[in-house]
């Protein structure tokens, strides 16, 4: 029998639950971690946790949301303003930073998730964040002149990029996030300088 913590308010338990969980779901993914588990380390009986959130999904889905509402709100902040160069470096940063500071986050968000929770995981995410970056990159591409409708080919490919590289990081650890979103900011932005109007395939053009 599950030795009983001490007494919480339904707010404090509900919070506790959730930190208990993210550290169990990040540790073991969806489909390894047990109710069991989670109940067992926060010290109370599996009903609580039915209570609270109905059952593993709900508090997988819970704890995904509030992952994703606050990394978007990160990268959201960090590209209000500057110039386009560097709000792409601020985005990066914000986002190699959420993964340096928050590891249990972004390890959640990177396993693979069920198909019913959250809207899918990291795929709704990309998504999000792409959405908002795309607004940057479409502002540039009309001011240079470039059609503003392929900006979200640029801005999905941006956001993979960084969660690719911050996968990598995690394990590499090395440089700093700072410097790893220099990087990744002028390989980006140094592309787009350079891009060409109508862009055609290397092979084609030797045909």
């Amino acid at each position: 029998m599950t030795p009983r913590g001490p007494r919480l308010s339904a707010s404090a338990r509900r919070a506790q639950l959730v930190d208990v969980g993210r550290a169990v779901f990040a540790k073991r993914g969806y489909e390894g971690a047990s109710l069991e588990e989670i109940a067992d380390r926060a010290k109370v009986s599996r009903p609580v946790l039915y209570e609270h959130f109905g059952g593993k999904e709900g508090l997988y889905a819970v704890i995904i949301d509030r992952e994703m509402e606050y990394l978007v709100r990160r990268i959201s902040e960090s590209i209000s303003a500057g110039t386009p160069r560097e709000r792409v470096e601020a985005a990066a940063l914000a986002f190699l930073s959420y993964v340096k500071d928050h590891p249990d986050g972004f390890a959640i968000l990177t396993h693979d998730a069920p198909v019913t929770a959250a809207g899918g995981g990291m795929s709704s995410l990309l998504n999000d964040l792409a959405g908002r970056v795309g607004d940057v990159f479409a502002a540039s591409f009309k001011d240079a002149g470039y059609d503003a409708k392929t900006a979200p080919i640029y801005a999905h490919a941006l956001i993979g990029m960084v969660t690719f590289v911050g996968q990598w990081w995690t394990e590499a650890r090395k440089p700093s996030v700072e410097e790893v979103a220099g990087h990744i900011a002028a390989l980006a932005w140094m592309g787009l300088r350079h891009l060409p109007k109508r862009p055609t395939r290397v092979a084609a053009k030797k045909g």
